[in-house]
């Protein structure tokens, strides 16, 4: 739960390597990987928490929806245990072989249908009894006994109901209450200001976290989903930063000795990623997925968004830790709200993303097309598998490629048409590195389609996609580098040469912006044609670029996030060159463009 219940009305959040040492000008180099610098190898073993992204169901798609009848008693008045126990039951019989285990309780077990919370003695959250008539240590004994596990759901911080003016005793300690772990001054916090913020510097108020992890752990609840989660949630500066709350929660889970799933929510702080990592199995990297409309979600609003904000933090997904795309709701057809283009598409970005793969649909009326989508077992492979997590390899722009490299040396390799009308996509093996031929095999299909030369095409619908295996059968890809700050480059307008640790030659070329221009001299190729050019790059955020050739029209093409100022992305974009010299030039036009590390061109179209 993310948009917020916790006001009066639902209201969606705003949406918020190894350096080269490379001479400056040009010197033939091996190819290099697309990828960012991936995350740091971390040993966990095979049944530890989030030793693979989890796989389950959350019940929070169909409490926030207005589809026809699943609210019935008011907002939110799903979430009951009759429908928890359903979802269980469905979840066992249908999804459970294929990897679907965990079975997640979001917002509002301790809230009536009029949101009006329940405490124990202690100020914890305790079941609301209409929802939840026999409480939550019998849910998750029923999640159990179908071999399953149980996940709930808390925000972050004191609730404010639960201060008790801050008379409310805290569990084991000497004479503590509400009133000894919050700020004096009262002072709030989370994605919806529903909690009085929690000062760790008080001796009391570890212990308060202490009572609630041990609660949930003797309830057996094996996953907790901490939400409203700042600095992110839509919120920042100090009053919402609770990386504290966090590290607390960590602390409280290990002292349980039951292993327990951190999740935090939503649309977290990318510059906190190392605290998300150390603290938690899992972070939300985004807003909302569902409509809060008369569907479970829509396409605009905000499946799409995925394709923009994933790359920026695909380096730091990895065994110990995952970044959650938030529900995937592809099964319940016009219930999802959404075409079998995009559910196909929506489903495909996940796995390859190796995003948790949790849905939010009814699982007692999945059609036949959602439930091939969620059981597909070479797509769940992609997710679940040790294949790293796939990044753009071309510009963000309508048609677009991701793909991945596997460590058996092949490709995971998506195709996606983002456009609102049908289009072709293309990924050309010299994007991967290599050329001549290799082997395709359609994941989806289940089908091996051949042997392909150079590329493979394919025609697809809006907002469309394919997902495919590709086994190369060629050679390296030889590539020429030249870097942005040789001195034989042009520079106009602010455009300047700067310092990068991450780059190639430890230069980059930055400060693109209202006019500034970048232009590589001498690019020399033996014969004309279209050449796949590397554009190593660096960009806080998703900024556009006008690329041409020898002073042409150009193309402008937006560069997806690398995450911060101080990490290097790469992307590809096919250049008409002529044979003997030419110029590439990167002109930001009346906007800002990303900063430039290098170019790398292959000696051959």
């Amino acid at each position: 739960m993310r948009s917020s219940p916790y006001s009066a009305m639902p209201v969606r959040t705003l949406r918020a390597a190894v350096v080269l040492a490379l001479a400056a000008g040009a010197v033939t180099v091996a190819p290099v990987a697309h990828a960012r610098p991936a995350a740091p190898t971390v040993s966990v073993a095979a049944d530890a928490p989030a030793a693979k992204p989890y796989m389950g169901w959350s019940s929070w798609s169909m409490q926030s929806s207005k589809y026809p009848g699943l609210n019935p008693d008011g907002d939110y008045s799903y979430l009951t245990e009759a429908n928890v126990t359903r979802q269980t039951d469905a979840l066992a019989a249908k999804l459970k072989k294929y990897g679907y285990e965990y079975v997640n309780i979001d917002a509002g077990w301790w809230r009536d249908n009029a949101w009006k919370p329940e405490y124990d003695q202690y100020a914890r959250q305790k079941a609301d009894p209409k929802r939840f008539p026999h409480g939550m240590k019998a849910v998750a004994d029923h999640i159990h006994a179908k071999g399953l596990k149980a996940g709930i759901y808390l925000p972050a911080g004191l609730e404010k109901e639960a201060f008790d003016d801050g008379r409310a005793p805290i569990r084991n300690t000497d004479g503590c209450t509400t009133a000894d772990i919050v700020y004096s001054d009262l002072r709030t916090t989370n994605g919806w200001d529903s909690s009085y913020k929690l000062d760790f510097s008080r001796p009391c108020t570890q212990k308060y976290i202490d009572s609630q992890a041990q609660l949930i752990a003797d309830w057996g609840y094996d996953f907790l989903k901490l939400d409203g989660v700042g600095p992110g949630s839509g919120k920042s500066g100090d009053q919402y930063d609770n990386v504290a709350d966090v590290a607390a929660w960590h602390q409280a889970i290990t002292a349980t000795g039951r292993p327990i799933h951190l999740e935090l929510s939503w649309s977290l702080d990318i510059g906190h990623a190392a605290d998300w990592q150390k603290y938690s199995q899992g972070w939300r990297i985004d807003t909302d997925v569902e409509c809060y409309c008369n569907t479970l979600a829509s396409w605009e609003n905000s499946v799409d968004d995925r394709w923009d904000d994933v790359p920026a933090w695909t380096r730091h997904a990895g065994p110990g830790g995952w970044n959650d795309l938030d529900s995937l709701d592809v099964g319940n057809g016009e219930m999802d709200g959404l075409t079998k283009a995009e559910r196909q598409s929506y489903a495909t970005l996940w796995a390859i993303a190796k995003s948790p793969l949790y849905t939010g649909d009814d699982l007692t009326r999945l059609d036949s097309y959602g439930l091939s989508l969620l059981t597909n077992k070479e797509v769940i492979a992609v997710d679940q598998g040790d294949t790293p997590p796939a990044h753009p390899i071309t510009p963000s722009d309508p048609q677009q490629v991701w793909a991945a490299k596997n460590p058996d040396g092949s490709y995971t390799v998506a195709l996606f048409n983002l456009a609102d009308r049908p289009a072709s996509v293309s990924a050309p093996w010299a994007t991967l590195g290599f050329t001549g031929r290799a082997g395709v095999r359609d994941l989806w299909n289940h089908e091996n389609l051949g042997s392909f030369k150079d590329r493979i095409t394919e025609a697809l619908p809006a907002h469309g996609s394919r997902l495919f295996t590709v086994t190369p059968h060629g050679s390296a890809l030889d590539l020429t580098a030249h870097e942005a700050e040789a001195s034989s480059n042009t520079l106009a307008g602010n455009a300047s040469v700067a310092d990068c640790s991450a780059c190639s030659g430890a230069k980059k070329v930055g400060n693109l912006y209202l006019g500034g221009k970048l232009t590589f001299n001498d690019i020399v190729v033996p014969k004309s044609g279209t050449y796949q050019v590397r554009i190593a790059y660096v960009s806080g955020d998703a900024r556009s670029a006008v690329v041409s050739a020898n002073g042409g029209a150009g193309a402008s093409h937006k560069f997806p996030s690398t995450g911060d100022w101080g990490t290097v992305g790469a992307v590809t974009v096919p250049l008409t060159l002529k044979a003997g010299s030419n110029t590439i030039t990167f002109d930001s036009g009346n906007g800002y463009a990303p900063d430039i590390d290098r170019i790398d061109v292959p000696k051959s179209s």
